[in-house]
């Protein structure tokens, strides 16, 4: 029986163990999937333990990303270029670590907008400038746009990610002052959130939605709740919505393929499931 993880300190929270449970009944696979709590100190030993464990490998979420990336001997272009690891699993016996959060955030919009999107899209303005935004500009900069703005509260942090992810060939990248954010919204056709604001407990993310163009695409990658206030502005102004949920759903995929050999899809069985789980805990 393959068996897998998911490693965080704290970990309690975390729905990756019904995504992967829900793709092990889907396709009769006799294997598992856990939450293990794995405190900062600790995690050097369970990396080199998880073989003789009778893992095939595992996800790795906060606090963990950066520096299971700087553990690993090999790691995937994705994830040198974001510095962090959230997948995990054996080539012969070489632990190798991925980062999905790319794909996951890509393969979401595209599935929520359709194809073809991207051709219309000139221009992404991208709140935060943490893990998240890094690997939405990252997924964001292989696509058709022509300029990516990464807006922070904290300017020198914005201005750092452009200078370290901008390419001869790649969209224009620009730092910009939080405070100019409203003025930046009616040239703005897509917009993403990967700031905490707006998650269940924090305060809301306040913009003036309506100076966005009609066409103008809103995404939230928080998702608890499902819908959150910008989310809910957004609809209420017939803006086109992304949500933060199928970016969950998606990055999944790839680690159950490489533990358990199958490509599993992401159905609306699966999402109600979490829908359901995070309704369930409000």
């Amino acid at each position: 029986m393959k068996k897998a993880f998911v490693i965080g300190h704290p970990i309690a929270h975390s729905r990756s163990p019904l995504i992967h449970g829900y793709w092990l009944r889907k396709h009769g696979i006799p294997g598992s999937y856990e939450r293990i709590d794995v405190p900062p100190e600790a995690l050097r030993d369970f990396l080199a333990t998880m073989r003789d464990r009778g893992f095939a490998g595992g996800n790795v979420t906060v606090p963990h990303k950066e520096a299971v990336f700087r553990l690993l001997g090999r790691v995937t272009d994705r994830a040198a270029q974001l510095q962090a690891v959230n997948t995990l699993w054996f080539e012969g016996d070489t632990l190798v670590g991925d980062n999905t959060d790319i794909t996951g955030f890509m393969a979401h919009l595209d599935d929520s907008l359709g194809e073809g999107w991207d051709a219309s899209t000139r221009t992404a303005l991208v709140l935060g400038a943490g893990g998240a935004a890094r690997a939405i500009v990252a997924g964001l900069a292989g696509r058709s746009l022509e300029r990516i703005v990464v807006a922070n509260r904290t300017l020198a942090k914005a201005r750092e990610l452009v200078e370290g992810m901008a390419t001869p060939t790649g969209p224009t990248l620009e730092a910009l002052d939080w405070d100019d954010l409203e003025r930046a919204l009616p040239k703005t056709d897509l917009l993403v959130n990967t700031t905490t604001l707006g998650m269940a407990g924090q305060p809301p993310l306040k913009l003036t939605l309506g100076r966005l163009p009609r066409h103008g695409i809103v995404c939230d990658i928080v998702y608890v709740p499902l819908e959150t206030e910008l989310l809910a502005t957004a609809r209420a102004l017939g803006l086109r919505r992304v949500d933060g949920l199928g970016m969950l759903l998606h990055q999944a995929v790839p680690g159950f393929s490489h533990w358990f050999g199958v490509t599993p899809k992401v159905d609306p069985e699966l999402r109600r499931l979490i829908e359901a789980d995070i309704v369930g805990h409000r």
